[in-house]
């Protein structure tokens, strides 16, 4: 006797079925009532015998073809059941039906999707381990879905199934190009990966962009990631942290690439090694290079291909939770570069991801970064929109991030950036801004600041695009700080010289005044300095040795005293001799007991006090971003390099910072004063404990009522060659 054709799927079906191309499996596989009763069809690979458990009830099922299985019930009410699968050699398996359940996402979660405003995308996309309870016992398995809104059909793969499409086909939800499927017995740490049918025919097999864990480079699949145990212990910490305007706190940043601060760190060295290294330098902040998944160490992490994902070439999401955690706990804030600029190109990771320009702009004059080799996000999809916000917000919630430093902002802002005519596209209007970008970064930063009070987002953008640091209510784009980049570049140039040359550049090294406090701004001293052919900052500074060390203490001394706040690259802490190179742990022989001399040992100890003096100085931070923060003693001495200027506290106590970079030491330097008293020594470069010349200078000095530079108090200073000093008012 034959099968009632009711029970069996309509030929046009099948066909697309089989070949993985159809939207809704779920409507064919799974229970169905029929009028009269109902069915159970499965499709299951391999299998010699299918047997439906209902309660204590075996049912026959009957091979149909194309290893699909169906059976008759005569209740048209849908059962609890369980398939006992019997494999050849009698191998045999009792699971759960995938395409008995109901779909894991909403329609307030598909709305939220299409609209862009999801903001916890990470809880409804990816792969996300779940548990149900039925009457035939707890069902615990993991949820799959993805954004392929072009495909023709979408799989989960994996080592569970051969990594075969045909045996766990998703379906569609409504028009919102998501496909989902929940997948019984699916555990913590399994492979996969997600089949897309292009609407070519084409199969390309992807990585999961929602992805929280993945195999090591240059393995390139999504693993199923445990849902985090981690018992965070920085309550106070990010309590605390709501309340403090961090643009006005002390903020010292120790920027790390964890790959070769020592080669071999994990996120479990760092946490026994990077941390007191940080304390002992007194640094307020650690900034890493991209921790997010990336294919290509040499890219150092700036073209991700799991944004959802920390690298596991460092360890596991828990591991990375850990390192955040006893860092807060040492008082140090941890900073994350964040690339939602562009991405790779590689073809298992977002590009084309369903066949079509779906994270990219499909015009390739807005699309594609021909400079770096890769693709530009479309910023006005809501869909993708929606992707790069919430995976800001994801860091900040499940990782306790204090700041986001967000790259290349620059390349997003100008349709234009590295491109020739004829390569770009114009706005609507004809100009050269990308509008659509301006928004998502409006969004991102005002989503970030109302979810997370405390967290900070920083900009490198390197031109002189208007309110970076505005707030978006008032049309800016809403960043907490920007990275100086106009300060970092006069300020080298003007070091590099030979002192002899620089009073015909001594405009180079005021000019940063100018336009201080239009931004809340950051000075950088960072990796994209010390790579790439342009040597070391030590390197840089002039001379032999000796100079080369009073050069960069000096340095360090004007860049703690000038408005803003500081960031210096791994191995500038002691002034590392050889260019950064990302395959080779940074310098440490610098600083070992073997090495000929203490000049990076003295550069070290330098930094550590400066760091100590900079946090108990509100002089130095409390007013960064308004010009009562700042007053110039003396700025137009070029002919003997001196710089001379106050630093004023919200506490109204004043710092008089004092730079000479000429080659000379320069006797009885009188210098105007705005307040009359004792002012006492707390910083000198050229002291001789930092190896300097160790002249033998009064730790307190004391003003005169000698009229100078328009003050009615003036004071006398010794000011050696190559110097930075500071004076702080104590009575």
């Amino acid at each position: 006797m034959g099968i009632d054709p009711k029970l069996l799927i309509p030929e046009q079906d099948l066909a697309r079925l089989l070949a993985c191309k159809h939207h809704a499996p779920h409507d064919f596989y799974g229970w169905h009532a029929t009028g009269d009763g109902s069915v159970v069809r499965t499709r299951i690979l391999g299998a010699e015998r299918v047997e439906l458990l209902i309660h204590n009830t075996h049912v026959p099922m009957t091979a149909t073809g194309d290893d699909i299985w169906v059976a008759e019930l005569d209740d048209d009410r849908a059962p609890d059941y369980r398939l006992h699968v019997t494999y050849p050699g009698g191998t045999t398996a009792i699971i759960a039906d995938p395409y008995h359940f109901l779909p894991t996402l909403g329609s307030l979660d598909l709305h939220l999707i299409s609209e862009g405003r999801h903001e916890r995308l990470w809880d409804v996309l990816g792969a996300n381990v779940r548990s149900y309870s039925t009457t035939l016992g707890e069902v615990r398995g993991t949820s799959f879905a993805v954004w392929a809104p072009n495909a023709q059909g979408v799989a989960v793969i994996g080592d569970f199934c051969g990594w075969n499409p045909n045996q766990y086909p998703m379906r569609t939800l409504g028009s919102s190009g998501v496909w989902e499927i929940f997948i019984p017995g699916i555990e913590p740490g399994t492979s996969y990966k997600f089949a897309v049918h292009t609407a070519d025919g084409t199969r390309i097999d992807k990585a999961d962009p929602m992805a929280k864990r993945t195999l090591t480079p240059p393995e390139t699949v999504s693993v199923v990631a445990e849902p985090s145990s981690f018992a965070w212990s920085d309550d106070d910490w990010m309590r605390q942290r709501q309340g403090v305007d961090a643009t006005n706190a002390p903020m010292s940043v120790y920027e790390c690439h964890i790959g070769s601060w020592k080669q071999g760190a994990t996120y479990r060295t760092l946490t026994e090694e990077l941390v007191p290294h940080l304390v002992d330098h007194g640094f307020t902040h650690v900034e890493f290079l991209p921790v997010a998944e990336h294919p290509f160490g040499g890219s150092w992490g700036y073209q991700v291909s799991g944004y959802y994902a920390p690298s596991a070439r460092w360890g596991t999401p828990d591991e990375f939770r850990e390192l955040v955690d006893t860092l807060h706990a040492n008082g140090i804030g941890v900073i994350v570069d964040w690339v939602p600029a562009h991405f790779p190109k590689d073809d298992w990771a977002l590009a084309r991801f369903d066949g079509t320009a779906l994270y990219e702009h499909p015009d390739w004059r807005r699309g594609e970064q021909k400079e770096w080799g890769t693709y530009v996000f479309d910023f006005g999809r809501n869909e993708v929109r929606n992707f790069l916000v919430a995976n800001a917000l994801y860091w900040c919630e499940e990782f306790h991030l204090d700041g986001l430093r967000v790259d290349a902002v620059a390349s997003m802002l100008y349709l234009d950036y590295s491109r020739q005519p004829g390569e770009w596209l114009p706005n609507q209007h004809g100009g050269r801004e990308n509008w659509d970008a301006v928004q998502f970064l409006q969004e991102m930063n005002a989503t970030v600041h109302r979810t997370h009070p405390g967290v900070v987002t920083i900009a490198e953008e390197s031109t002189a695009w208007p309110g970076v640091t505005a707030q978006t209510s008032s049309g800016g784009l809403g960043f907490s700080l920007k990275w100086n980049m106009g300060w970092m570049n006069d300020t080298l140039e003007y070091f590099s010289l030979d002192p002899i040359h620089r009073s015909y550049h001594h405009n180079e090294i005021t000019f940063s005044l100018v336009y201080a406090f239009s931004e809340k701004y950051v000075l950088p001293f960072s990796h994209d300095e010390v790579v790439h052919g342009k040597g070391s900052l030590w390197d840089r500074m002039p001379g032999d040795d000796w100079n080369k060390a009073a050069g960069l203490r000096a340095l360090y001394g004007y860049m703690f005293s000038h408005p803003g706040k500081q960031l210096m690259f791994m191995g500038c802490e002691w002034g590392q001799t050889t260019e950064w190179d990302e395959a080779h742990s940074i310098n440490w022989d610098n600083v070992s007991d073997s090495w000929g001399h203490g000049y990076h040992r003295d550069i070290q100890r330098l930094v550590r006090d400066l760091n100590r003096v900079y946090r108990d100085t509100p002089a130095l931070f409390s007013q960064d971003n308004t010009p009562l923060g700042f007053q110039w003693i003396k700025s137009d001495d070029a002919n003997r390099n001196v710089l001379a200027y106050i630093r004023w506290g919200a506490d109204g106590v004043p710092v008089l910072a004092v730079v000479n970079l000429s080659g000379a030491s320069h006797l009885d330097y009188r210098l105007g004063l705005p307040e009359a008293g004792n002012w006492e020594m707390v910083v000198n470069t050229d002291d001789a404990v930092y190896g300097g010349a160790g002249n033998d200078l009064p730790r307190m000095v004391h003003t005169e009522p000698t009229q100078w530079d328009n003050f009615e108090q003036s004071v006398s200073l010794h000011l050696p060659a190559m110097s930075t000093q500071y004076y702080r008012l104590v009575s």
